[in-house]
């Protein structure tokens, strides 16, 4: 789960890591009242979840209040890469002398983790390492060890911070550390990080992306999660307990098991469709999940298809047949596609019996994976032609 700058300004905040003062504002008034406490100068942002903020315009001084209200009002609603604002982080502005990069993430390769810093801070990090890979630092840390100080002096001299940032930058270095540990966060990115004109170290801008299997440990930040953002189709499938991924095309799948599942994407591409969305019903799917999971496909109104993929280890086939013709039952007239669909394994054979003494003309049974995911492309159509 990712956070918004603010959020994850509260938690550099809780661990020590100096940030500006400031505070959120979800309207115009809101906005020049924090512009009035904090006094002087503000810097009026947009909180997306998203880069290109500034060059989107999504960023601008302030002099006054007045000027942060007029900033705000024209801040919230703005559209920046298809990320709607609906809120601004209003803080005091910095004088700053330098920017640098700093971040601490997971690094699956090594299966620990990575500090990295640069000195080429304040921009796109993703083309400083495309342009000058050398600019940037990288130093392995066993979790089983962390941080210790040589980490950092290695990071701190190799990316070539002035001496007379160390200090601070070491300071934030180590808290980044802690915030990705403690929190149970797979990045915590700060860029710019920036020494100010009368020498204070703070991050200017701050990137927290959590681990979403640890949210149960961290109920708190699981309030902190964007709801605007979430997909309905998404967030219906959360609230069934089932694993759901809304994509672009026009087949929708379901499967049992994340390896069968990214199969039969390939199998389905394979056959020249491309999947709407999947959603995987784990093992041992009992009728009333593959009921729910069907529901949540057939809201999305891009399938023209399902394919249903089951392969019976310890899940049922009979199960899943009769969760497939309960859905049908408790749809009604709302399944308008054809439902493609492969059993095989645990009692496999008295689903295909239950499924061919259906009634409804929408299932169609297939033998084998490549069967079906043609006739699932087949019995969808010719893709729809772009914007219709």
């Amino acid at each position: 789960m990712d956070l918004f700058e603010h959020q994850a300004k509260e938690l550099f905040a809780k661990h020590g890591v100096a940030v500006p003062r400031g505070g959120v504002a979800w309207s115009p008034e809101e906005a020049e009242a924090v512009a009035a406490e904090l006094g002087g100068t503000v810097v009026v942002k947009a909180q997306v979840q998203i880069g290109g903020r500034g060059k989107a315009g999504g960023i601008q001084l302030a002099k006054d209040p007045a000027e942060a209200r007029a900033q705000a009002e024209r801040i919230i609603g703005m559209d920046i890469r298809g990320h709607t604002v609906r809120r601004v982080l209003v803080e005091e502005a910095s004088d700053i002398a330098n920017e640098y990069y700093l971040a601490v993430l997971h690094d699956r390769a090594s299966k620990g983790y990575l500090a990295m810093a640069s000195a080429e801070g304040g921009m796109d990090i993703e083309e400083v390492a495309a342009t000058k890979p050398g600019a940037i630092v990288k130093v392995g840390v066993n979790p089983l060890i962390g941080l210790r100080p040589y980490h950092v002096n290695q990071l701190l001299y190799g990316a070539g911070f002035p001496p007379g940032t160390h200090k601070g930058a070491a300071a934030i270095v180590t808290r980044l550390y802690e915030v990705l540990t403690a929190e149970d966060a797979m990045l915590v990115e700060v860029n710019p990080l920036v020494v100010t004109t009368d020498g204070q170290v703070k991050a200017l801008d701050g990137k927290v992306s959590l681990d979403d299997s640890s949210l149960f440990r961290h109920p708190e930040l699981e309030e902190m999660r964007d709801t605007f953002a979430v997909d309905p189709q998404e967030q219906a499938a959360k609230d069934k307990g089932l694993n759901y991924i809304k994509l672009d095309g026009w087949v929708g799948i379901i499967g049992n098991g994340a390896g069968l599942v990214m199969s039969t994407l390939d199998v389905v591409a394979q056959a020249g469709g491309k999947a709407a969305n999947f959603l995987d019903v784990g093992g041992g799917a009992s009728a009333e999940t593959m009921a729910a999971g069907l529901e949540v496909i057939l809201s999305d109104d891009k399938v023209r298809s399902v394919f249903v993929n089951i392969f019976g280890g310890i899940t049922r086939g009979d199960l899943v047949a009769q969760g497939i013709l309960d859905a049908l039952d408790r749809l009604g007239d709302k399944v308008k596609v054809p439902l493609v669909v492969r059993l095989d394994g645990t009692n496999a054979e008295e689903g295909r019996r239950l499924l061919a003494e259906s009634p409804s003309d929408k299932v169609v049974p297939a033998a084998t994976m490549l069967e079906a995911a043609a006739k699932a492309v087949e019995l969808a159509g010719p893709p729809a032609k772009e914007g219709a």
